[in-house]
């Protein structure tokens, strides 16, 4: 195991920073493209980003996908979610049937579904399993379309009673993530997103951030899937007290005690992104928590995210406060899966878009001398 942290160290230490260069670049040509300077607001600032993570000024963003970490929770056993773990199991197995909220999106936009089974309770059939992120058809690598099987046990235990996993699960678990996104990089993939699919990991992830900043349970902690108010109450103490002497200067060990498998495998993604240099949206409450937790580990991979939708889960934007990143909307979607990303894919391709297409003043035949003034004075 300790080799396995000295080489999750040696990887964070081979992250490199947003290439500055290709940013003053991009900065400079949204400046004199055929609009007011700033006129396109956010999207000229998605561009600018993109530039800073490939290097290149005008990107090409389509081909797309979500990588979605599956697992069971042990902390149900205290009431905590309105659904029964069965629907962990199911939902895995309709994201290859292309039918759930996420995976019918993908199915309409043409975008690839990586579901990887980290530790679903419930048998799934063995023939969905594979045991390889990748597959190649006709001389071409292409992420698989079935279950990939990295699962670390039925579920983990009980957070309000003991630790939820051990070290040595957290650490595979996050090389399992990092590793999904080097299959992703091998397909050719320009642009993905986190998602996760795990009844109770609205618990989980309100515990680690809980931990993380200290905040009170009851400024984080909502309903999740749909939970009464007996139940509410009895998440909001279950976050609370599990929570509590856990020191937030050290991550894997708060993912350890009061973590999920998927929450783990979903922070390795985020530091794999930074990694392999792809840039990757966060979904909601879940993802944006596991994006936490690798900015906590490494400050430097917020870099490389983009956060989609404004989630409806009370806590969300006190871990966008935290992540110092805003959402690109907000549709009052609370589904999970990464459903949020697909829509901001979308978003993001409308950023390079224009950054592509888009003529400048002088090619557009257009005296550009009234915008002078509003350039030099920032006055927009």
């Amino acid at each position: 195991m300790k080799h396995k942290e000295t080489e999750l160290n040696e990887l964070l230490k081979a992250i490199k920073p947003l290439n500055e260069e290709a940013m003053e670049k991009a900065k400079e040509r949204q400046n004199y493209l055929a609009k007011p300077p700033g006129s396109l607001g956010y999207l000229e600032d998605i561009s600018i980003k993109l530039a800073g993570i490939t290097g290149e000024v005008k990107n090409n963003v389509k081909k797309q996908a979500v990588v979605i970490m599956s697992a069971d929770n042990g902390v149900c056993e205290e009431g905590v979610a309105s659904a029964p773990q069965q629907v962990t199991m199911a939902q895995t197995i309709n994201f290859t049937r292309r039918i759930t909220g996420v995976s019918s999106m993908a199915q309409y936009f043409d975008i690839d579904l990586l579901v990887i089974d980290m530790g679903v309770a419930m048998d799934i059939p063995k023939e969905l399993y594979t045991d390889s992120m990748t597959v190649e058809e006709d001389g071409k690598l292409r992420i698989t379309k079935g279950i990939v099987d990295r699962s670390l046990g039925k579920g983990t235990k009980n957070l309000f009673k003991e630790p939820a996993m051990t070290r040595e699960q957290v650490i595979e678990a996050v090389f399992t993530g990092i590793d999904a996104v080097k299959a992703m990089k091998d397909c050719d993939i320009e642009l993905f997103g986190v998602g996760e699919m795990g009844i109770g990991n609205t618990t989980t992830s309100s515990t680690v951030l809980a931990a993380l900043t200290d905040l009170p349970a009851i400024d984080i902690v909502g309903r999740g899937g749909g939970l009464n108010d007996d139940g509410l109450a009895k998440k909001i103490e279950v976050v609370e007290k599990s929570a509590k002497n856990l020191s937030k200067d050290n991550p894997l060990d708060i993912l350890s005690k009061v973590g999920g498998f998927d929450i783990a495998a979903m922070v390795g993604a985020f530091i794999g992104a930074a990694l392999y240099r792809i840039p990757v949206v966060i979904d909601g409450f879940i993802s944006a928590n596991a994006a936490l937790v690798a900015k906590t580990i490494c400050p430097s991979v917020t870099d490389f995210m983009f956060a989609s939708h404004k989630s409806y889960e009370v806590g969300y934007m006190k871990t966008m406060k935290e992540l110092n990143l805003k959402p690109m909307f907000s549709l009052g979607m609370r589904l999970g899966e990464g459903s949020g990303c697909p829509i901001a894919f979308k978003i993001i391709q409308a950023a390079t878009g224009t950054m592509n297409l888009m003529w400048t003043l002088e090619e557009a035949s257009i005296d550009a001398g009234y915008l002078e003034e509003i350039r030099d004075k920032n006055l927009f």
